[in-house]
């Protein structure tokens, strides 16, 4: 009898505890989650006298300066997925649809460039393609042109090109290999070949992957602080939001209409891919027809086309890469092709002089971990075994962050956490370090709550009904029977948010008070922005490269997928 007791009380209309789990987890995420994009919104349309006005909306539209930033920001979107697609496109039809000798490389070194931030290849870049660069030098010795491709925003579409382009990449490999080859076959004895077989045929079948990868490219390209900081180019959105409130001050309405402006931009790209998807039906009747994995092997001059080709794209990746590290080991690379001295001196600045970078980074990101994988965990068990109504706010407001930019997630941790202070401290919650735990935590939370959701999807009901049956209270099911099932997922989780918090930087150059503070991603800021300083900067990029490199091998590794689970 107290068996059938517990498990009759596990499947009442409304449960009680998940009532109560549901209250404290609304509270914590209406806090950190909705009071800071609230405020943003409140102060950006709020007029004087305390109604509801669009005018400093229109003033946003009326200043020359903002306009321009506007403008700059969303055609560095436009071609930065304009070139991405132009990488990643054959790229992806190669690996979908042939079959040659090195071909898993190939994927591997695709999506190398995701592991370096794009501010950090941006470094790289400057020393490669800059005034005094390296391709600089040599097209001026040899041709006698000077090129000037690094200046303004020319460099930073280059750089976020480099960088995002496997985002296009990856959804649309993955598209292509699960299109049914019959549909093909039956297009070529309908008479389409070629070009039009591709156009007609295969492309709307992958067009809601290529959408979801090229918006996705294009909301990164905008939301971006960091390379043009890094390239001295500050009228784009981002660094005009954050010169707004941290110079002119944490009251200056135009840096929240313009955090507005950015939100918007991002709801629009949401919204744009579902119309993308929804316009018309793209699934096919039948998958049984697939072709191997790999599909027709290539011989001879096809192969050597191909090999050429990607070596060409993948070289142009990785370029950010070698730069980084060359540079991390120069002592002098100034006016020469490469580095004239050559020196251990950098990595002894970050690791002896100045390690607080790397230690800060690694408590904010392991702290942001932890707290992100129990806020999944819990909000993932309430959405597939809660019985209580409204769960589907619950995941709506975790998901949130996720179109949220950096710099309106920071300039709303400052706006609500500067007016509290702290008694036992007695200075203000946004000026400790706990404020780049609980933002990160945020940033990162619904990469943990897809992997925990995906996770307990796994585990059937039954399993803890057995555990009930058995006479087990619930919160001791779930510790014995659920959670070891799901650890591995939940770790992975866990892992994506530590890897992509440690190199966070457009929230975390709004809420830096002071130096001793500073995570990693700034200490590369404040380095670049001395020539001495470079070569410090590009060790404490390798240290990202690194950190992020072996955070998505153990994330691969535990959620048991070959390829790369995340995006920064």
């Amino acid at each position: 009898m107290p068996a059938r007791g517990v498990a009759f009380r596990w499947r009442v209309a409304v449960d009680p505890g998940h009532a109560a789990l549901m209250a404290i987890l609304l509270a914590i995420l209406g806090v950190f989650v909705v009071l800071p994009i609230g405020v943003v919104l409140k102060v950006a349309l709020t007029g004087a006298e305390g109604g509801v006005t669009l005018s400093h909306l229109a003033r946003f539209f009326q200043t020359p300066l903002y306009v321009e930033s506007l403008v700059n920001s969303l055609v560095a979107g436009l071609w930065t997925v304009a070139i991405g697609t132009v990488l990643a496109l054959p790229l992806a039809f190669i690996v979908a649809r042939y079959d040659f000798p090195g071909r898993m490389l190939v994927v591997t070194l695709a999506t190398l460039p995701l592991v370096i931030p794009p501010f950090v290849g941006a470094i790289a870049l400057m020393q490669i393609f800059g005034r005094a660069g390296t391709v600089t030098l040599l097209f001026q010795d040899l041709f006698g042109l000077r090129l000037n491709i690094m200046e303004g925003l020319r460099g930073i579409i280059l750089a976020q090109a480099l960088h995002f382009f496997p985002f296009i990449f990856l959804t649309v490999t993955t598209a292509l290999m699960n299109v049914d080859r019959s549909l093909e076959e039956m297009g070529q004895m309908m008479g389409a070949r070629g070009w039009r077989l591709q156009r007609r045929v295969v492309f709307p079948l992958v067009l809601p992957s290529y959408a979801a990868g090229a918006l996705l490219t294009f909301v990164k390209a905008v939301d971006d602080i960091g390379t043009p900081f890094i390239l001295n180019f500050k009228n784009m959105l981002g660094p005009q939001a954050y010169l707004r409130v941290t110079t002119v001050g944490r009251d200056d309405v135009d840096g929240y209409v313009i955090c507005v402006v950015m939100v918007v931009i991002s709801i629009v790209c949401v919204l744009a891919s579902n119309w993308i998807v929804s316009r018309r039906e793209y699934a096919t009747l039948q998958t049984g027809a697939r072709a191997p994995e790999g599909g027709r092997t290539l011989t001879g001059w096809r192969l050597a086309g191909v090999m050429g080709l990607c070596a060409a794209i993948i070289g142009a990746g990785l370029i950010p890469h070698l730069g980084v590290v060359l540079l991390s080991f120069s002592k002098v690379w100034s006016l020469s092709y490469l580095p004239s001295a050559y020196t251990l001196g950098n990595y002894t600045e970050i690791f002896l002089r100045a390690p607080r970078f790397v230690v800060n980074t690694l408590v904010y990101s392991v702290g942001a971990a932890l707290l992100s994988v129990v806020l999944a965990a819990a909000i993932a068990y309430l959405l597939q075994r809660g019985r209580v109504p409204g769960k589907g706010l619950l995941d709506w407001i975790a998901m949130m962050p996720i179109a949220l930019p950096g710099v309106v997630v920071g300039v709303g941790f400052l706006r609500v956490f500067y007016g509290i202070t702290l008694p036992w401290i007695d200075q203000p919650l946004a000026a400790t370090w706990v404020i780049f735990v609980l933002a990160y935590m945020v940033r990162r939370l619904p990469y943990a709550l897809r992997a925990s959701h995906a996770a307990l999807h796994q585990v059937h009901p039954s399993l803890e009904d057995a555990a009930g049956i058995a006479g087990a209270p619930r919160l001791r099911a779930f510790r014995r029977v659920v959670l070891p099932l799901i650890l591995g997922g939940v770790i992975a989780g866990g892992v994506l948010v530590f890897v992509t918090a440690a190199v966070e930087f457009s929230a975390t150059i709004i809420l830096v008070s002071r130096i001793e503070q500073s995570p990693l991603s700034y200490g590369i800021y404040i380095y670049s922005q001395s020539a001495l300083g470079r070569g410090s900067a590009a060790a404490l990029g390798v240290v990202a490269i690194v950190i992020v490199a072996l955070g998505t091998y153990l994330a691969n590794r535990l959620s048991g997928r070959g390829r790369m689970a995340f995006t920064l």
